[in-house]
């Protein structure tokens, strides 16, 4: 049976920060590796903010590396919501780490890039409300393709397109759009609002 997406996510990613050790940057802006593990395990253990994330910090990068490998607690393995919770968190900070330390882009998997097609519209819709009266058009490089918000159509006065394949695409709409593989066109005001219209994740 093949491991599942989050689980093949951690424990690269848990990989990537003991070589890269804990003061390595990251794309969240601020944060090294040892925040983002700290972050992690804080995330998982239902103690959020900068306060759980400052108790976790002072475990050192060695100890919540080891935690992350050795998984969560079990409230976050129920099938299927694992995957939709931890799956896209995991890869999208396994990117952070990869990216910020001059790693190239990995090609996804046709699981990964499901899971974000899905999972996009969350994301497109909160940029979209911030697009009015533009829209925002998302092309899936294997051919899909979403509309979201009022406006024009895609190039034709009024609404911007984000091309690419949709993990690239998570990406981006999730606040790393200088790091995403994507394609942007469309109206040049539209355009030029998108990346206001963005926020972080």
């Amino acid at each position: 049976m093949a491991m599942p997406l989050d689980q093949r996510e951690r424990l690269a990613l848990c990989d990537l920060f003991s070589e890269l050790g804990p003061e390595a940057p990251t794309l969240c802006e601020g944060w090294t590796t040892l925040d983002l593990a700290a972050h992690l395990v804080a995330r998982e253990h239902l103690r959020r903010g900068d306060r759980g994330r400052a108790r976790a910090k002072d475990l050192g990068l060695p100890v919540l590396v080891e935690r992350l490998r050795a998984g969560p607690p079990l409230f976050w393995n129920v099938p299927g919501l694992r995957k939709l919770v931890n799956g896209l968190e995991y890869f999208i900070h396994h990117e952070d780490v990869r990216r910020a330390n001059g790693l190239a882009p990995r090609p996804g998997g046709r699981e990964l890039e499901d899971l974000s097609w899905n999972v996009l519209g969350f994301l497109a819709r909160r940029a979209a409300r911030k697009l009015r009266p533009f829209s925002l058009i998302l092309e899936s490089s294997d051919g899909r393709r979403r509309a979201f918000g009022g406006g024009g159509g895609s190039g034709s006065g009024g609404g911007v397109t984000i091309s690419g394949p949709p993990s690239e695409v998570v990406l981006y709409l999730s606040g790393r759009q200088g790091a995403a593989d994507v394609q942007i066109h469309g109206d040049p005001v539209a355009v030029a609002a998108l990346a206001h219209a963005v926020t972080g994740m």
